[in-house]
C-alpha cells in the first residue's frame, strides 16, 4: 500500500488535508470522493515511502506467522482479525501485502485455503492442502500448529546439510584462490630471477612457469573463468528447465559415495515427515502422495512415488509399490507395512522421520570428519607442489648456473 498526501475541502466547505493509504492514485481518489472530499491536490508521499526491493520471504517468516495465527485462532479470534494483526506486525512489506490480500479475499467470501492458492509460490501445495483439511475438519488451529512444527523440523534438516557443505566449500575456494595468487603474482618474480641463470630449468619448474604464463595472460584467465561460468550456467539451466537433465543429475548424485547416502537419508526423512503430517491432518492418501512426490526434492524419488500412487489407485497397499521401487531401504518399507496393518501409519512415518533425522546427523558428522583430512591433503599438496617447483632450481643452483 502506498501513501498519498491530499489537500481539499469537505462537504461543509472546510479545508482538509492529510495522508491516505491506497494501492494506487486512482484508488486514493475514489476513497476520498466516497468521503465527499473535493480534491485540490493529491501526490505520492515520497518521504515516507516503504521500499521492498530485494525483500525475500523466508521459510522462517512463514513459520513465525503460522505459529502466531495458530495461537490467535486457538484463543478464539476470528481469522480475519488474526490476519489483520499479523499483517500489522510483519516487518516485511511484501509479506504484509500478502496477508492483507488474503484477508480481503476471505472478507469477500472465499475460504482461507482458497485465498492461499493465489500465493502458492510462498506457501506451497503442502501448506494449502493441510489448511483445507483443517478447515473441513474444524481443526484449523491444530493443523496450523502441526504445520509450524513440521516446517521448523524441515528448516533444521536443511541447515544441517548446508552447514556440512559450508566448511569444505570455503576451504576449497580459499585453496583455489591461494594457488591462483601464487601462480599469477609470485611465480612471475621467480621467473625473472631464473632468466638470469641461463641454464636448463627442471621439468617441474618449466611446467609451473608455463601454467603461470597461461593463467596470467588475458586469454588464459579469461578462458578458465569464462569456461567455469558457462559450465555453471549451462548446468543450472539444464537442471532447472529440463526434466531429463534434472533426473540425470539427481540419479548421478544418489550414486556418489557418501554424498548419495546422505541425499537418500535426507529424502527419506523428508518423505516420512511430510507424508505422516499430511495423513495425520486428514489429507487423503492419494493427494498426500502427490504432494510428497512434488516436494521430495529429487526427481528419481518423485518418479517412483508417482508410480506408487498409480499402483495404489489400482488397489494395492502403500507398501507394495514402495518395495517394488527399491528406492527406500527394507527397514523403512517394513515399518510402513506395520503402520498400515495397525492403522497407525501416520505415527509410524513420524518415527521413521525421527530415526532418519538422527541418521542424517551421524552421516553429516562422519562426512565432515572424512572431508577435513582430504581437504588438508589437497591444499597442502597444491601449495607444496608450487613451492617445490619454485625452489627446485635453487636447490640445484650450482648445476643451473654452470
Amino acid at each position: 500500500m502506498a501513501k498519498f498526501i491530499y489537500k481539499g475541502k469537505d462537504s461543509l466547505g472546510k479545508p482538509v488535508s492529510g495522508i491516505i493509504e491506497a494501492k494506487n492514485k486512482q484508488e486514493a481518489m475514489n476513497t476520498l470522493k466516497s468521503r465527499k472530499i473535493e480534491i485540490y491536490e493529491l501526490k505520492m508521499d515520497w518521504k515516507n515511502i516503504e521500499l521492498s526491493f530485494g525483500e525475500k520471504i523466508t521459510d522462517m517468516d512463514v513459520v513465525v506467522a503460522t505459529r502466531q495465527l495458530a495461537t490467535m485462532i486457538n484463543a478464539g479470534l476470528p481469522i480475519v482479525r488474526a490476519l489483520d494483526i499479523i499483517s500489522a506486525q510483519t516487518p516485511k512489506k511484501k509479506f504484509r501485502k500478502i496477508f492483507l490480500e488474503i484477508k480481503e479475499d476471505i472478507e469477500q467470501g472465499q475460504s482461507f485455503s482458497r485465498a492461499l492458492e493465489k500465493h502458492k509460490n510462498i506457501f506451497g501445495d503442502l501448506y494449502i492442502n493441510m489448511v483445507a483439511a483443517g478447515e473441513a475438519g474444524g481443526l484449523l488451529d491444530d493443523i496450523l500448529d502441526r504445520l509450524s512444527q513440521y516446517m521448523e523440523k524441515a528448516i533444521s534438516l536443511k541447515r544441517k546439510v548446508k552447514s556440512a557443505m559450508m566448511y569444505p566449500s570455503i576451504v576449497l575456494i580459499v585453496a583455489v584462490l591461494v594457488v591462483w595468487g601464487l601462480m599469477v603474482f609470485i611465480i612471475p618474480k621467480f621467473k625473472e630471477m631464473y632468466e638470469g641463470f641461463g641454464g636448463q630449468l627442471p621439468a617441474l619448474t618449466q611446467f609451473t612457469i608455463a601454467m603461470s604464463n597461461f593463467l596470467s595472460s588475458w586469454y588464459g584467465g579469461g578462458l578458465i573463468f569464462g569456461g567455469l561460468i558457462v559450465t555453471v550456467v549451462t548446468i543450472g539451466i539444464i537442471y532447472k528447465k529440463s526434466e531429463k537433465g534434472r533426473y540425470f543429475f539427481d540419479k548421478l548424485l544418489l550414486k556418489v559415495p557418501k554424498i548419495g547416502d546422505l541425499i537418500r537419508k535426507v529424502a527419506i526423512s523428508k518423505f516420512a515427515r511430510t507424508f505422516g503430517t499430511l495423513l495425520s491432518s486428514g489429507v487423503a492418501i492419494l493427494d498426500a502422495l502427490d504432494i510428497v512426490a512434488k516436494t521430495s526434492g529429487n526427481k528419481v524419488i518423485e518418479k517412483h512415488l508417482l508410480k506408487s500412487k498409480v499402483d495404489i489407485e489400482a488397489g494395492k497397499t502403500v507398501v507394495q509399490p514402495l518395495e517394488k521401487a527399491g528406492v527406500f531401504p527394507p527397514m523403512v518399507t517394513q515399518m510402513i507395512a506395520v503402520g498400515e496393518e495397525t492403522g497407525a501409519l501416520d505415527k509410524m512415518l513420524t518415527k521413521i522421520a525421527d530415526f532418519y533425522d538422527d541418521e542424517v546427523d551421524r552421516t553429516v558428522e562422519g562426512l565432515t570428519k572424512m572431508i577435513e583430512p582430504m581437504l588438508m591433503i589437497f591444499v597442502g599438496g597444491a601449495v607444496g607442489f608450487v613451492i617445490i617447483a619454485m625452489y627446485l632450481p635453487i636447490f640445484k643452483l650450482g648445476s643451473v648456473v654452470g
